[in-house]
């Protein structure tokens, strides 16, 4: 009796857990749909960054070690107190979250300084395109006047040449005698190639539906509803076209002509290389001037200024959330 008594309760006991397991895999899954669609919408339009960027496949470790140690150099600044780190923070995103950054006369310059994080798969370097890589751009402020002022790239390479500890390194890297200013910016572009970042959005493009939150998708439905997407498409979302700041109305500050500094042309007057929004919510202020403090701000103006868009401080504040889900990992779990 007493055995016949424990079986029963133990069979009642494990109908009920099977009654009560059918019930919980009846509860109705959180409803996905919306993000499905908008992640439709966005696949064609953008791009997961690649792992890799275009011209590593010549890069090495040495040539990357070398690299990185040429970018804190302060030896390649005429008072020995800068280096391309200064400007371009990797512990900050790789800016320095000023609106226009000091050479070493103490001078802020004109331009605002973009982060250093994915610069190489952008179409060209600098705001006006006036480099063409990352080899052309890693010289560029070395021997700006108004930045790091080495007068010549001769003196760059007696500096560093007058530095022991680069012996070997360039010889890992290069060969003997290799001490030249091509191969200074050949390790410095090597080492910024490997200065990529992945984010929340890329693992939402490749089917994360929760990667995401709600309030994000619907900034990233606004995104392309408010037609941002005009500039900013692929995997960089811009830095692929040159774009004339203030299309519809100007931009308050236009004493920056932008491109045509470079090329002379009057249809690049105001014209910029359209900026990534990777990590954009980690690199204020914004616009060439880094005359903006708020993201929330900034989007505001571009939908007036170049889109004829009016965008309420509610969508400001979704798209400014979506934008955030670019800021990449390595900074968010560092």
């Amino acid at each position: 009796m007493q055995k016949g008594v424990v079986l029963i309760i133990m069979s009642m006991m494990i109908i009920g857990l099977i009654q009560c397991g059918g019930k919980a895999d009846k509860q109705p899954l959180e409803d996905m749909s919306y993000q499905e669609e908008v992640l439709s919408k966005a696949k064609p339009m953008f791009a997961v960054i690649p792992d890799k960027m275009p011209g590593s496949e010549n890069d090495t470790p040495a040539r990357v070690k070398l690299g990185e140690k040429l970018y804190f150099e302060t030896a390649l600044s005429n008072t020995g107190d800068m280096s391309c780190n200064t400007c371009h923070d990797l512990a900050k995103a790789g800016v320095d979250n000023k609106p226009t950054s000091e050479g070493t006369n103490g001078i802020p310059g004109p331009r605002n300084s973009p982060t250093v994080f994915n610069a190489g798969f952008h179409f060209v370097q600098f705001w006006d395109g006036r480099a063409a890589d990352l080899n052309e751009q890693a010289g560029g402020p070395v021997l700006n006047p108004a930045e790091m002022a080495i007068p010549d790239s001769a003196t760059a390479v007696a500096k560093i040449k007058a530095l022991p500890e680069y012996d070997s390194l360039f010889v890992e890297a290069f060969g003997e005698n290799s001490i030249n200013f091509e191969n200074i910016t050949e390790a410095m572009a090597a080492f910024e190639r490997t200065l990529i970042t992945h984010d929340r959005f890329d693992a939402f493009l490749k089917g994360d539906l929760k990667a995401i939150t709600k309030t994000e998708v619907e900034g990233l439905d606004l995104f392309m509803g408010k037609a941002c997407i005009t500039c900013h498409m692929g995997s960089m979302l811009g830095a692929n076209m040159y774009q004339k700041n203030g299309l519809i109305k100007p931009y308050k500050n236009l004493k920056d002509e932008g491109r045509f500094g470079v090329t002379g042309m009057e249809q690049d007057k105001f014209m910029f290389k359209v900026p990534s929004l990777k990590n954009i919510g980690l690199t204020a202020p914004y616009f060439h001037d880094g005359g903006v403090e708020t993201l929330e701000e900034t989007i505001k103006m571009m939908g007036d200024m170049q889109l004829m868009q009016q965008i309420s401080d509610e969508e400001a504040s979704k798209i400014a959330a979506f934008l955030k889900t670019m800021n990449g990992k390595r900074f968010i779990e560092s």
